[in-house]
């Protein structure tokens, strides 16, 4: 009899704090900046999938697929707008209409309270705020979507990763797919702590040069002042958000395709790092030490040149302690690659 007690009690100890862990989970209703807003957010390892709604009225909104992470000792939560997805009515405010990122806490001030109170800036620009974000958990969502049934039956098997994905690919398929542009973040993957012995936590630099792998095409070294150029003429595109919650973040480039010549150059808050990388199908390491870093910090990546098959493509790997995140990055002639640090 103890035994049978002691088992309902475990069994009901890991239910409740598997709810607990989920609660970020749901739909959220309230205003980012000035602008209603109604969120859903659903939970897959670290990371968070989902969909935003900007509106007026129930029949005059934007629609966002929305993806960020969620890390559940801090109770810190990150989400951006990803890709546009449906846009209805004519009579939307016409200021604001950037997608947005925010940077929020999770808290539960009340047994039947949960809010997400924070900031938000434009998606692709921090340096501007379009103000405070303030959403509140709801029971009921204003429009319907594919995610729907996951919120419904999160806890009864639609937190599968495989359901999740499957949702995904209908719910976050625009009418228009800019070309292209998809950051694609794997949920975090527990791994070794990576290697930093010889590497000053003073600077940043990289682990090793480019690889001087052979290339189809041969590509001279471009000068420090025409990248400069480029990167102050382009318009950058933010491809993913990396929570730092480690002192040491390793990033691996490498070709995300065929290795046609790709070169590319780094600039860290408007500061030129490297130039004249040249993307292979080895790695290309670069060690950041958190302590230099700023709260919200922009890694840019510049393409020097399009390669022999435009565009130009890399492949992100960031290891942050112990979580893998991963990003396929998109560079052109007129536009770079955005990514954005936050410091947890």
């Amino acid at each position: 009899m103890k035994s049978t007690l002691f088992f309902v009690f475990s069994l009901g100890f890991i239910f409740s704090a598997g709810l607990q862990a989920q609660t970020i989970t749901g739909a959220w209703k309230g205003k980012l900046g000035s602008i209603k807003t109604e969120l859903k957010l659903i939970k897959k390892g670290d990371s968070l999938v989902g969909t935003s709604y900007y509106f007026t009225s129930k029949t005059k909104y934007r629609r966002y697929s929305v993806r960020g992470y969620f890390d559940p000792e801090t109770n810190s939560v990150i989400w951006w707008d990803d890709v546009l997805l449906e846009e209805k009515g004519s009579s939307l405010l016409t200021s604001n209409r950037e997608p947005f990122l925010s940077v929020a806490d999770f808290n539960c001030p009340g047994e039947n309270t949960m809010l997400l109170e924070g900031s938000t800036t434009e998606k692709d620009n921090k340096d501007k705020p379009t103000g405070p974000a303030a959403m509140q958990k709801t029971d009921h969502s204003q429009f319907a979507d594919e995610w729907d049934f996951v919120l419904d039956n999160y806890l009864v098997g639609a937190n599968h990763p495989d359901i999740i994905d499957s949702v995904a690919g209908i719910a976050f398929r625009p009418v228009t797919i800019p070309p292209g542009f998809e950051a694609v973040m794997d949920p975090a993957v527990p791994i070794g702590t990576p290697e930093t012995s010889g590497t000053s936590t003073a600077e940043i630099k990289p682990s090793r040069a480019p690889t001087a792998a052979p290339s189809p095409v041969e590509t001279p070294a471009v000068p420090a002042a025409a990248i400069e150029q480029k990167f102050a003429q382009r318009t950058n595109k933010l491809q993913t958000v990396i929570p730092v919650t480690s002192e040491k973040i390793e990033l691996r480039f490498y070709d995300n395709a065929q290795v046609d010549g790709d070169s590319i150059a780094l600039f860290l808050n408007g500061r030129l790092l490297y130039k004249n990388i040249r993307l292979t199908d080895q790695a290309y390491t670069v060690f950041l030490n958190a302590n230099d870093l700023q709260d919200d910090n922009e890694l840019v990546m510049v393409a020097e040149n399009l390669g022999s098959i435009p565009p130009n493509t890399s492949f992100m790997v960031a290891i942050v302690g112990a979580k893998r995140y991963e990003a396929r990055l998109y560079a052109t002639e007129n536009s770079s690659a955005l990514i954005r640090f936050i410091k947890q």
